[in-house]
């Protein structure tokens, strides 16, 4: 029998992380963490305690009201999908929004959420056969990761796959604005002083502007069956 290992996959916004990630646990029988969405729904509670205005947080109500946030993946079993609940309800379309859009990656970037955070999601690991998705998941929530992915595409390229996802929700927003959210992003992303995203020494590129996702799945299978059954030996 193999043994479990744990796969890593980074990368900027808009990438397809998130699908990608999901179809390869799937495939491996193991369990998908998505980081973001506990990024997001962080944010979505700093909106609704009203911390953020403008391009500023209120720091230290965020830190006294840190200990009373609960963030949980269940499994729809209707939908087939694993979704996000901040203390106690689900929140699934809510964080997916334009607005925590807007607001994710100032939150990303505080260092008290990032602690809270990543003692959660490396705990969520510690038993092996899981699938991460983030920012920084194969340089600071699981450096020994076995297996670790770097995930990039163009810009335009992610804006017109971003927008099109969120035009097909329903949301009402403009091509100009998903872009610029995207650039905006990548900028904070990159550059902020905690665990910016960067890619990992041993970190695996997958640029996938030209790729179709069963072709990106079949590139991180290969990857990931090689190492399984190595590891088995």
């Amino acid at each position: 029998m193999s043994r479990k290992i744990n796969i890593a996959i980074d990368g900027f916004s808009s990438c397809g992380k998130s699908t990608l990630a999901k179809a390869v646990a799937k495939e491996l029988n193991y369990i998908y963490i998505d980081t973001g969405a506990m990024y997001r729904a962080m944010t979505l509670f700093a909106l609704q305690q009203k911390l953020i205005k403008a391009e500023s947080i209120d720091r230290e109500k965020l830190g006294d009201l840190l200990d009373k946030v609960f963030i949980t993946f269940k499994y729809n079993t209707d939908l087939k999908r694993t979704e996000t609940y901040l203390n106690g309800t689900k929140v699934e379309n809510e964080i997916r929004s334009m607005q925590v859009s807007k607001y994710v990656s100032l939150i990303a970037a505080e260092p008290q959420v990032r602690r809270k955070l990543v003692r959660l999601q490396q705990r969520m690991a510690e038993s092996k056969g899981v699938v991460m998705d983030g920012r920084d998941i194969g340089t600071v929530v699981l450096p020994d990761a076995e297996l670790k992915f770097f995930m990039t595409a163009d810009p335009e390229v992610r804006a017109k796959r971003r927008y099109n996802e969120l035009k097909e929700k329903g949301t009402e927003t403009t091509f100009e604005e998903v872009r610029e959210n995207i650039r905006h992003r990548d900028d904070l992303d990159s550059n902020r002083t905690h665990d910016p995203l960067r890619r990992a020494d041993d970190a695996i590129a997958l640029d996938n502007t030209d790729l179709t996702i069963d072709e990106q799945f079949i590139f991180v299978m290969n990857h990931a069956h090689k190492l399984v059954h190595a590891t088995a030996k």
